[in-house]
Protein backbone atom coordinates (compact mmCIF):
# COMPACT_ATOMS: atom_id res chain seq x y z
CA UNK A 1 0.00 0.00 0.00
CA UNK A 2 2.76 2.41 0.89
CA UNK A 3 4.38 1.89 -2.48
CA UNK A 4 1.07 2.45 -4.24
CA UNK A 5 0.40 5.71 -2.39
CA UNK A 6 3.87 6.95 -3.18
CA UNK A 7 3.38 6.14 -6.85
CA UNK A 8 -0.02 7.85 -6.98
CA UNK A 9 1.44 10.94 -5.33
CA UNK A 10 3.52 11.57 -8.42
CA UNK A 11 0.33 12.14 -10.39
CA UNK A 12 -1.24 14.42 -7.76
CA UNK A 13 -0.16 17.98 -8.54
CA UNK A 14 -0.66 19.15 -4.95
CA UNK A 15 1.86 16.70 -3.54
CA UNK A 16 4.15 16.61 -6.59
CA UNK A 17 6.82 18.92 -5.15
CA UNK A 18 6.63 17.39 -1.68
CA UNK A 19 6.74 13.71 -2.69
CA UNK A 20 8.45 13.62 -6.08
CA UNK A 21 10.62 16.72 -6.03
CA UNK A 22 13.43 15.10 -4.01
CA UNK A 23 13.52 12.11 -6.36
CA UNK A 24 13.58 14.27 -9.48
CA UNK A 25 16.19 16.57 -7.98
CA UNK A 26 18.64 13.79 -7.06
CA UNK A 27 20.32 13.63 -10.51
CA UNK A 28 20.67 17.40 -10.54
CA UNK A 29 22.25 17.41 -7.09
CA UNK A 30 24.65 14.65 -8.11
CA UNK A 31 25.57 16.60 -11.23
CA UNK A 32 26.21 19.68 -9.12
CA UNK A 33 28.45 17.67 -6.78
CA UNK A 34 30.41 16.32 -9.77
CA UNK A 35 30.85 19.86 -11.09
CA UNK A 36 32.10 20.99 -7.67
CA UNK A 37 34.62 18.14 -7.62
CA UNK A 38 35.76 19.12 -11.13
CA UNK A 39 36.26 22.73 -10.02
CA UNK A 40 38.46 21.53 -7.15
CA UNK A 41 40.91 19.93 -9.60
CA UNK A 42 44.07 21.79 -10.53
CA UNK A 43 44.71 22.76 -14.15
CA UNK A 44 47.19 19.89 -14.54
CA UNK A 45 44.67 17.42 -13.11
CA UNK A 46 41.98 18.63 -15.53
CA UNK A 47 44.42 18.23 -18.42
CA UNK A 48 45.27 14.74 -17.17
CA UNK A 49 41.61 13.72 -17.09
CA UNK A 50 41.09 15.10 -20.60
CA UNK A 51 44.15 13.32 -22.00
CA UNK A 52 43.18 10.04 -20.33
CA UNK A 53 39.74 10.34 -21.88
CA UNK A 54 41.25 10.93 -25.32
CA UNK A 55 43.60 7.96 -24.89
CA UNK A 56 40.72 5.71 -23.91
CA UNK A 57 38.70 6.82 -26.94
CA UNK A 58 41.74 6.35 -29.17
CA UNK A 59 42.35 2.87 -27.80
CA UNK A 60 38.72 1.91 -28.33
CA UNK A 61 38.75 3.29 -31.87
CA UNK A 62 41.94 1.44 -32.82
CA UNK A 63 40.73 -1.76 -31.19
CA UNK A 64 37.37 -1.66 -32.93
CA UNK A 65 39.07 -0.79 -36.19
CA UNK A 66 41.16 -3.96 -36.09
CA UNK A 67 44.45 -2.31 -35.24
CA UNK A 68 45.73 -5.42 -33.51
CA UNK A 69 45.19 -4.32 -29.92
CA UNK A 70 42.60 -7.05 -29.44
CA UNK A 71 44.62 -9.91 -30.95
CA UNK A 72 45.00 -12.93 -28.62
CA UNK A 73 48.79 -12.61 -28.45
CA UNK A 74 48.57 -8.92 -27.66
CA UNK A 75 45.89 -9.59 -25.05
CA UNK A 76 48.08 -12.16 -23.25
CA UNK A 77 51.04 -9.77 -23.36
CA UNK A 78 48.95 -6.93 -21.93
CA UNK A 79 47.59 -9.17 -19.15
CA UNK A 80 51.14 -10.18 -18.23
CA UNK A 81 52.17 -6.52 -18.21
CA UNK A 82 49.31 -5.69 -15.82
CA UNK A 83 49.68 -8.70 -13.52
CA UNK A 84 53.43 -9.37 -13.77
CA UNK A 85 55.56 -6.59 -15.29
CA UNK A 86 54.05 -3.59 -13.49
CA UNK A 87 53.93 -5.36 -10.09
CA UNK A 88 57.54 -6.51 -10.55
CA UNK A 89 58.49 -2.93 -11.45
CA UNK A 90 56.95 -1.57 -8.24
CA UNK A 91 58.26 -4.48 -6.15
CA UNK A 92 61.76 -3.68 -7.41
CA UNK A 93 61.38 -0.16 -6.00
CA UNK A 94 60.06 -1.56 -2.71
CA UNK A 95 62.70 -4.28 -2.38
CA UNK A 96 65.54 -1.85 -3.04
CA UNK A 97 64.22 0.62 -0.47
CA UNK A 98 63.82 -2.16 2.12
CA UNK A 99 67.30 -3.50 1.36
CA UNK A 100 68.70 -0.01 1.98
CA UNK A 101 67.00 0.26 5.38
CA UNK A 102 63.58 1.83 4.77
CA UNK A 103 60.63 -0.29 5.89
CA UNK A 104 57.95 2.09 4.56
CA UNK A 105 57.03 -0.23 1.64
CA UNK A 106 56.65 -3.13 4.09
CA UNK A 107 54.37 -1.15 6.39
CA UNK A 108 52.23 -0.10 3.43
CA UNK A 109 51.92 -3.66 2.11
CA UNK A 110 53.93 -2.99 -1.07
CA UNK A 111 56.81 -5.38 -0.32
CA UNK A 112 55.13 -8.18 -2.24
CA UNK A 113 54.84 -9.68 -5.72
CA UNK A 114 51.09 -10.01 -5.25
CA UNK A 115 49.79 -7.79 -8.08
CA UNK A 116 46.66 -6.56 -6.27
CA UNK A 117 48.34 -3.96 -4.00
CA UNK A 118 50.24 -2.58 -7.00
CA UNK A 119 47.48 -2.32 -9.61
CA UNK A 120 46.02 1.09 -10.38
CA UNK A 121 42.57 0.63 -11.99
CA UNK A 122 42.87 3.51 -14.47
CA UNK A 123 46.44 2.54 -15.38
CA UNK A 124 45.33 -1.05 -15.96
CA UNK A 125 42.44 0.07 -18.18
CA UNK A 126 44.78 2.20 -20.28
CA UNK A 127 47.21 -0.71 -20.61
CA UNK A 128 44.34 -2.84 -21.93
CA UNK A 129 43.10 -0.15 -24.34
CA UNK A 130 46.28 1.54 -25.53
CA UNK A 131 49.15 -0.75 -24.53
CA UNK A 132 50.51 1.77 -22.04
CA UNK A 133 49.62 2.60 -18.43
CA UNK A 134 50.94 2.61 -14.89
CA UNK A 135 50.77 1.04 -11.43
CA UNK A 136 50.45 2.63 -7.99
CA UNK A 137 53.81 4.27 -7.13
CA UNK A 138 55.67 2.86 -4.13
CA UNK A 139 56.25 5.35 -1.32
CA UNK A 140 59.53 5.36 0.58
CA UNK A 141 61.43 7.71 2.89
CA UNK A 142 64.97 8.77 1.87
CA UNK A 143 65.69 9.71 5.50
CA UNK A 144 65.48 6.05 6.50
CA UNK A 145 68.07 4.95 3.94
CA UNK A 146 71.34 3.65 5.41
CA UNK A 147 73.49 5.27 2.71
CA UNK A 148 73.67 8.79 1.28
CA UNK A 149 70.02 9.73 0.54
CA UNK A 150 70.96 10.92 -2.93
CA UNK A 151 72.52 7.60 -3.88
CA UNK A 152 69.62 5.83 -2.21
CA UNK A 153 67.16 7.80 -4.31
CA UNK A 154 69.08 6.96 -7.48
CA UNK A 155 69.20 3.23 -6.69
CA UNK A 156 65.54 2.98 -5.68
CA UNK A 157 64.42 4.97 -8.73
CA UNK A 158 66.48 2.95 -11.22
CA UNK A 159 65.37 -0.40 -9.79
CA UNK A 160 61.92 -0.22 -11.41
CA UNK A 161 62.93 0.55 -15.02
CA UNK A 162 65.83 -1.91 -14.82
CA UNK A 163 63.38 -4.65 -13.82
CA UNK A 164 61.50 -4.02 -17.09
CA UNK A 165 64.72 -4.33 -19.08
CA UNK A 166 65.60 -7.55 -17.23
CA UNK A 167 62.17 -9.02 -18.02
CA UNK A 168 62.63 -8.10 -21.68
CA UNK A 169 66.04 -9.79 -21.80
CA UNK A 170 64.75 -12.92 -20.03
CA UNK A 171 61.90 -13.18 -22.55
CA UNK A 172 64.37 -12.88 -25.45
CA UNK A 173 66.44 -15.67 -23.89
CA UNK A 174 63.33 -17.87 -23.68
CA UNK A 175 62.62 -17.13 -27.34
CA UNK A 176 66.21 -17.80 -28.33
CA UNK A 177 66.47 -21.20 -26.63
CA UNK A 178 63.07 -22.27 -27.96
CA UNK A 179 61.12 -22.37 -24.70
CA UNK A 180 58.70 -19.96 -26.35
CA UNK A 181 57.99 -21.52 -29.74
CA UNK A 182 55.12 -21.56 -32.17
CA UNK A 183 53.52 -18.62 -33.92
CA UNK A 184 51.34 -17.54 -30.98
CA UNK A 185 54.08 -17.80 -28.33
CA UNK A 186 56.64 -15.98 -30.46
CA UNK A 187 54.20 -13.18 -31.29
CA UNK A 188 53.18 -12.83 -27.64
CA UNK A 189 56.82 -12.93 -26.51
CA UNK A 190 57.88 -10.08 -28.75
CA UNK A 191 54.86 -8.00 -27.73
CA UNK A 192 55.92 -8.51 -24.10
CA UNK A 193 59.50 -7.53 -24.93
CA UNK A 194 58.36 -4.45 -26.83
CA UNK A 195 56.15 -3.11 -24.02
CA UNK A 196 58.81 -3.76 -21.36
CA UNK A 197 61.47 -1.94 -23.35
CA UNK A 198 59.05 0.94 -23.88
CA UNK A 199 58.38 1.08 -20.12
CA UNK A 200 62.14 1.01 -19.45
CA UNK A 201 62.87 3.95 -21.74
CA UNK A 202 59.77 5.95 -20.86
CA UNK A 203 60.32 5.72 -17.11
CA UNK A 204 63.88 7.00 -17.47
CA UNK A 205 62.71 10.33 -18.89
CA UNK A 206 63.77 13.05 -16.39
CA UNK A 207 60.22 14.41 -16.17
CA UNK A 208 58.09 14.24 -13.00
CA UNK A 209 56.56 11.95 -11.88
CA UNK A 210 58.63 9.40 -13.82
CA UNK A 211 61.53 7.54 -12.19
CA UNK A 212 64.07 9.45 -14.24
CA UNK A 213 63.02 12.70 -12.55
CA UNK A 214 64.00 11.32 -9.13
CA UNK A 215 67.42 10.45 -10.52
CA UNK A 216 67.72 13.98 -11.93
CA UNK A 217 66.66 15.60 -8.65
CA UNK A 218 69.19 13.49 -6.74
CA UNK A 219 71.98 14.67 -9.05
CA UNK A 220 71.03 18.36 -8.93
CA UNK A 221 72.69 20.58 -6.28
CA UNK A 222 70.69 21.61 -3.24
CA UNK A 223 70.15 25.20 -4.43
CA UNK A 224 67.92 24.08 -7.31
CA UNK A 225 64.79 23.71 -5.17
CA UNK A 226 62.85 26.23 -7.30
CA UNK A 227 63.73 24.34 -10.49
CA UNK A 228 62.57 21.08 -8.93
CA UNK A 229 59.29 22.69 -7.87
CA UNK A 230 58.70 24.09 -11.36
CA UNK A 231 59.43 20.74 -13.00
CA UNK A 232 57.04 19.04 -10.59
CA UNK A 233 54.32 21.62 -11.30
CA UNK A 234 54.55 21.33 -15.08
CA UNK A 235 55.82 17.77 -15.36
CA UNK A 236 52.61 16.39 -16.82
CA UNK A 237 52.50 19.09 -19.50
CA UNK A 238 56.13 18.38 -20.42
CA UNK A 239 55.27 14.71 -20.62
CA UNK A 240 52.40 15.40 -23.02
CA UNK A 241 54.68 17.56 -25.18
CA UNK A 242 57.17 14.70 -25.43
CA UNK A 243 54.49 12.09 -26.20
CA UNK A 244 52.60 14.07 -28.84
CA UNK A 245 55.20 16.41 -30.36
CA UNK A 246 58.64 14.84 -29.89
CA UNK A 247 57.95 11.11 -29.57
CA UNK A 248 61.39 10.48 -31.07
CA UNK A 249 62.77 11.04 -27.56
CA UNK A 250 61.18 7.71 -26.61
CA UNK A 251 60.95 6.03 -30.01
CA UNK A 252 64.62 6.26 -31.02
CA UNK A 253 66.17 4.60 -27.93
CA UNK A 254 63.30 2.09 -27.74
CA UNK A 255 63.84 1.09 -31.38
CA UNK A 256 67.61 0.85 -30.89
CA UNK A 257 67.25 -1.44 -27.88
CA UNK A 258 64.63 -3.58 -29.61
CA UNK A 259 66.80 -3.90 -32.72
CA UNK A 260 69.74 -5.03 -30.58
CA UNK A 261 67.59 -7.58 -28.74
CA UNK A 262 66.09 -8.89 -32.00
CA UNK A 263 69.53 -9.33 -33.58
CA UNK A 264 70.81 -11.06 -30.44
CA UNK A 265 67.74 -13.27 -30.12
CA UNK A 266 67.61 -14.27 -33.79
Amino acid sequence: MAAGKSGEACYNWRTFIQMCGPRLGAPAREGKRMLQRWNLLTTNQKIAVAVIGLLVLYGLAVGIGGGGLLSPARLVAVLLIIFVALPVHEFAHAATAVALGDDTPKRQGRYTLNPLPHIDPMGAILIALTGFGWAKPVQWNPRNIDIDPRWGSILVSLAGPLSNLVMAVITVVLLRVGLLSGSFAVQFGWFFVQINVLLFVFNLLPIPPLDGSHVLFALLPGDTLRLRWQLSQYGFLLLMVVIFFVPQVVRVPTTAILRALIEWGA
